[in-house]
C-alpha cells in the first residue's frame, strides 16, 4: 500500500494527473497504512449507528476528519464550491444541451448493469456505476452510503479517470464522428439576461429536489453556489465558496478518502475489476453523449456539432476543452468552448440526478 501510495503521488505531482485531489487522496493512503501510526479506524465506523462519542474518545486525527464523509458534509460543500465557479450561461441558452448531459449518463447505468453481472451486488454496482458521471465529489457522495469498503478504489478511479478525460475522450469522439461532423460550426448563443441566471439555481433546485429528494443535498448546494455567484449582492461569500471554503474541504475530503484504502479493503482483485469497470462507465459515457450528438445534428440538419455531446460529463471545464481542441483540429475556424459548457454543466446536474436515483432505490 505505501508503494501504491508512492505511483500515486507520484501521477499528482510528476504527471499532473488531478493533482488537486489525487495528492491528498495518495498521502492520505499513505498515511492510514503507517505502521501503528493510528491515525484512522475503520472498525469505528462500521454499522449502521455512528458511536460519535467513541470516535471523539478512541479516534486518531483522519478518524475525526472523516465523520465529514461519512455524515455526507464534504461533497455537498464542494458542490457549493463547484456552484460558485459555474457559469450556467451557455446551458441557459440552448436548454437542448441539458439532453446531451442526460445523453452522457449512459455509462452510469450500463455498468451497473455490468457490474452486477460481475458478481457486485446493486449497492456496489451502483457505487462503481457513478464513475461514469465523472464527478467525484458525486462519487463518494454515493460510495460512502451505499458500498463505504470500496470508497479509496472508486475515488482513486473516478479522479484518475476525470484527469485522463483529454486522453480517453478524444479516440472515442473521432471513432463515432464524420470529419464533416467535427468541422460544423455552430451559431453563436444567445445572451443570457442576469435575471435568467437568478431564477434558473432557484427554480432547478425546486424542481429536482420535488421530484427526487435524495438529490437535494448535492443540487441545492451546487445551486446555492451559483446563486452567489449571479445574484451581485454577497460577493465576499462567493469569493470565499469558490476559494477558501472549497480548498479546505478538498484537502479534508482527499485525505480521509484516501486513509480508507487499507491493504485488506483495497489489494483486493475486485478493485482491479472497479478500475476496468470504471474505465467502461467513462468511455460509455462519452460515447452516449456523442451518439444523441450526431442525433441532433441530424434532426437540426448540420446545426449542431456532435462534438460538444462528448462534454456531457461532468468534468468541468476539462471536457468542454477537449471538445473545442478535437473541433478545432479539424476546422481552425471552429469555437466549440461556450457550446460545450451547455452540456458540461448539465452533466454536473444529471450525475447528481444519478446519484439520486440510487440512493433512492438502494440506500438503507
Amino acid at each position: 500500500m505505501l508503494c501504491i501510495s508512492g505511483i500515486l503521488i507520484y501521477l499528482a505531482i510528476g504527471k499532473k494527473f488531478e493533482p488537486l485531489l489525487l495528492l491528498p487522496i495518495a498521502f492520505g493512503m499513505l498515511l492510514a497504512n503507517l505502521p501503528n501510526a493510528g491515525l484512522i479506524h475503520m472498525e469505528l465506523f462500521q454499522g449502521k449507528q455512528l458511536d460519535i462519542q467513541r470516535i471523539a474518545n478512541e479516534g486518531g486525527l483522519l478518524d475525526l476528519l472523516y465523520l465529514g464523509v461519512k455524515l455526507g458534509i464534504y461533497p455537498p460543500l464542494i458542490f457549493l464550491g463547484v456552484g460558485a465557479m459555474t457559469d450556467f450561461g451557455p446551458l441557459i441558452a440552448n436548454p437542448k444541451s441539458l439532453l446531451l448531459g442526460a445523453a452522457a449518463q449512459l455509462g452510469i447505468f450500463t455498468t451497473f448493469i455490468g457490474a452486477i453481472l460481475l458478481g457486485f451486488n446493486v449497492a456496489e454496482a451502483s457505487s462503481i456505476g457513478i464513475i461514469g458521471g465523472a464527478d467525484g465529489p458525486t462519487a463518494i457522495f454515493v460510495t460512502k452510503t451505499l458500498a463505504p469498503h470500496l470508497l479509496g478504489a472508486i475515488a482513486v478511479a473516478a479522479y484518475s479517470y476525470m484527469a485522463l478525460v483529454p486522453i480517453i475522450q478524444p479516440p472515442i469522439m473521432k471513432a463515432l464522428t464524420t470529419k464533416k461532423e467535427r468541422m460544423i460550426v455552430m451559431e453563436q448563443l444567445r445572451p443570457v439576461s442576469k435575471i435568467e441566471k437568478i431564477v434558473f439555481p432557484i427554480v432547478v433546485t425546486v424542481v429536482v429536489s420535488l421530484i427526487l429528494p435524495d438529490a437535494a443535498a448535492l443540487v441545492g448546494m451546487l445551486m446555492l453556489g451559483n446563486l452567489f455567484k449571479e445574484c451581485g449582492v454577497v460577493d465576499r461569500l462567493n469569493k470565499t465558496a469558490q476559494n477558501e471554503l472549497i480548498n479546505i474541504i478538498t484537502i479534508f475530503l482527499g485525505t480521509t478518502v484516501g486513509a480508507t484504502a487499507n491493504a485488506e479493503t483495497f489489494l483486493k482483485p475486485q478493485t482491479l475489476g472497479i478500475i476496468v469497470l470504471g474505465l467502461l462507465a467513462f468511455s460509455m459515457s462519452t460515447a452516449g453523449g456523442v451518439i444523441l450528438g450526431k442525433i441532433m445534428c441530424k434532426v437540426t440538419g448540420g446545426k449542431v456539432n456532435p462534438l460538444i455531446g462528448s462534454a456531457g460529463v461532468s468534468a468541468v471545464p476539462m471536457a468542454a476543452r477537449v471538445s473545442q481542441v478535437v473541433g478545432q483540429k479539424e476546422n481552425p475556424a471552429n469555437f466549440l468552448l461556450m457550446h460545450a459548457m451547455g452540456p458540461n454543466v448539465a452533466g454536473v446536474i444529471g450525475s447528481a440526478v444519478a446519484a439520486g436515483v440510487f440512493l433512492a432505490l438502494y440506500a438503507k
